[in-house]
């Protein structure tokens, strides 16, 4: 009788533990090796949940991308977090991504959700691609700030200027989408046109963004003669935010004139045939919650999707969000990619 009631509380325990411990009490995340989240959210998430989270950094979020669609049958993790809108539809025609519509996507605007027909992705984060000026050197130059693209080109921005390659940079590539949606591939005057006068005004190309912003940038290192520098939106108050002394006026301002910033979408999705699929969808939805999404900005230095969310007092005092910032259909994106890169380089490298 004793060994009876043993096995039917064994079993009683069994049917009551949380979900989590009976699928697997892991979750792994595979992501790019600059996520970060705080260690407190990272506790509140396994506490709400059960799981433990284990994270599975790559590189880059193209090469995420690829490395995700080389093990497809076999994936790396559960979730994956972080494929922006230009591999998006690379990452979707390759069928990496289970459906999956988190009950929290009420409180994300229908501009971010670009897969709201089938939900195969989350939209988790937003940034915008801006150009970024020395505050220092235009105001002891008196010199106003471009107010368009074709601002650019004019002799007063000669020498100004440094951009990153789009080949080697994601920022770069932003840019690169930029002027292709503001000129175009035909007409008169078109992006390669564009490109072409710039190159004439004497811009500068450096391969990646740490190479522009702080060995290029006038305000971000002291052997830098360049005040104009494509960098993001965000950049202003992260200069505020590490600098060695205590600042009341940002550095650096990010140029949010319309059409001039490129606006950057990142997702998170349940990888196909992934060993705990409601360990991942626990994720997506914890990733929208007002815990993760505020601690966004201070970590990875984005904006939240989550309309609710608060953002830091630094935020709101330093960083710009553009009202009329350039969207590229994901879809173009990928179709047309190296193409725009190979045209680029034939104008700008040869």
């Amino acid at each position: 009788m004793k060994r009876l009631f043993l096995i039917l509380f064994a079993v009683l325990i069994l049917f009551t533990l949380p979900l989590a411990a009976q699928e697997g009490e892991t979750v792994t995340l595979v992501t790019y090796d600059s996520f970060a989240i705080s260690d407190d959210v990272i506790a509140a998430f396994e506490d709400e949940t059960g799981y433990t989270l284990e994270i599975l950094r790559l590189d880059d979020a193209g090469l995420m991308v690829n490395q995700a669609i080389l093990t497809a049958d076999n994936p790396l993790g559960d979730v994956m977090y972080g494929v922006d809108n230009t591999f998006l539809s690379r990452a979707l025609d390759n069928d990496l991504f289970a459906p999956y519509e988190s009950s929290l996507l009420d409180v994300v605007p229908e501009q971010f959700q670009l897969d709201a027909e089938e939900n195969r992705v989350t939209p988790v984060t937003y940034g915008d691609v801006c150009l970024n000026y020395d505050v220092a050197y235009f105001e002891a130059n008196e010199l106003a700030l471009p107010e368009s693209l074709a601002d650019l080109t004019a002799p007063e921005y000669e020498g100004l200027l440094v951009v990153q390659n789009p080949a080697a940079s994601s920022p770069g590539l932003a840019f690169l989408m930029t002027t292709i949606a503001v000129f175009g591939e035909e007409g008169d005057y078109t992006y390669t046109d564009f490109w072409a006068d710039l190159l004439d005004n004497d811009l500068l190309i450096v391969d990646g963004w740490t190479e522009a912003y702080y060995g290029e940038f006038s305000a971000g290192s002291e052997d830098g003669d360049r005040p104009l520098v494509v960098s993001y939106a965000s950049s202003p108050p992260v200069e505020v935010l590490f600098a060695e002394e205590e600042l009341d006026v940002a550095p650096t301002g990010a140029i949010v004139a319309d059409e001039t910033c490129f606006r950057q979408i990142e997702f998170t999705g349940v990888l196909n045939n992934a060993d705990n699929v409601e360990g991942a969808q626990a994720f997506i939805d914890f990733t929208l919650s007002e815990t993760f999404q505020e601690d966004l900005p201070l970590q990875m230095f984005v904006f939240p999707v989550n309309e609710n969310a608060e953002l830091p007092e630094i935020f709101v005092e330093y960083a710009a969000i553009p009202e009329v910032p350039v969207e590229v259909d994901f879809a173009a994106i990928d179709a047309n990619r190296e193409d725009w890169i190979e045209a680029w380089t034939e104008v700008v490298l040869r």
